[in-house]
């Protein structure tokens, strides 16, 4: 059964086929895939794809992914969620996106302190890391503020139409 989990402002759930053309909305925005690691899409049926691929990563237990919904109004705003999920290490990446119609009101911010306590209390997690693009100040500076340490700089490790980026490592971990 996939968790359902809510903050002060938010309903973190399952993504579900319907929230397709919601994610198609904002992942076929350059501004929103320029640090992600993938060209925008193109057509609606590659986040219908991706909508499935988060469904049988969580039955596979390889990763977990969240809709982000606001509690007054339903729908979804953005993903968030764990990536390279191995349940063996005790160790998983926390990856999230966000329609800019919503950037810098702390929605984020907000579904990252929850999505870590559960990582941490429920699924026994004993690190998350996270990967972020340079470039992407806002998110570097996000997740310093939600207590991950930068761990290093891990040169031409992502490609974004066929040019290598350096990236920042961060971790959070059970001390």
């Amino acid at each position: 059964m996939f968790p359902i989990l809510e903050t002060e402002r938010l309903v973190l759930r399952e993504v579900v086929p319907e929230d397709a053309e919601n994610i198609y909305a904002y992942f076929s925005n350059e501004d929103v895939t320029k640090h992600y690691g993938m060209n925008a899409f193109t057509d609606l049926q590659e986040a219908e794809a991706l909508v499935q691929n988060f469904a049988t990563s969580f039955h596979n237990k390889r990763a977990i992914r969240w809709a982000i919904e606001r509690k007054e109004k339903a729908g979804l705003i953005g993903t968030i969620g764990f990536n390279l999920w191995q349940p063996l290490h005790k160790r998983a990446e926390i990856g999230y996106e966000l329609h800019p119609d919503f950037w810098r009101l702390g929605y984020v911010s907000e579904a990252i302190d929850r999505v870590v306590e559960y990582g941490f209390n429920e699924l026994g997690l004993t690190r998350i890391g996270a990967i972020v693009y340079l470039e992407n100040v806002a998110s570097n500076q996000l997740l310093l503020k939600n207590g991950f340490e930068l761990e290093g700089k891990l040169r031409n490790f992502m490609y974004q139409n066929d040019i290598a980026y350096d990236v920042n490592m961060f971790s959070k971990v059970v001390r």
